[in-house]
């Protein structure tokens, strides 16, 4: 964490560019970018807040991920999906990009969605 206090030091208050800082830590340009915009979606600018440590500069920027994501997804009604595979011109992508269309945020990617079909049909 000190060094994350060091980032954000040296981009507000120094103003150096993400990668001026990554140079000078030592570290990748992407983990500077990484650790900014975590600050931005907390809120967090420098100087930070008095009393806030280490724990609590942790907490901000890696707030606890949700678990049992994996019943979170929409499961797609794969008996009418195959039915739709019959139809001529119609494939597994484009039946996925309507399903991603309904579902943007709760859908499958496109292995997991074949994956589940294939597990649905029995191969």
């Amino acid at each position: 964490m000190r060094k994350i206090r060091t980032i954000l030091r040296l981009h507000f208050e120094a103003g150096l560019s993400q990668r001026q800082i990554a140079t000078s830590q030592h570290i990748g340009y992407g983990t500077v970018s990484n650790y900014l915009n975590r600050a931005r979606k907390a809120g967090l600018s420098w100087p930070l807040p008095k009393g806030m440590g280490e724990r609590e500069l942790g907490a901000a920027l890696f707030p606890p991920s949700k678990t049992g994501r994996e019943t979170d997804f929409v499961t797609p009604d794969f008996p009418n999906l195959q039915r739709e595979l019959l139809t001529k011109g119609m494939t597994l992508l484009l039946l996925w990009q309507e399903y991603r269309e309904s579902h943007p945020d709760d859908g499958y990617s496109y292995s997991q969605f074949c994956h589940h079909y294939n597990v649905w049909l029995g191969t």
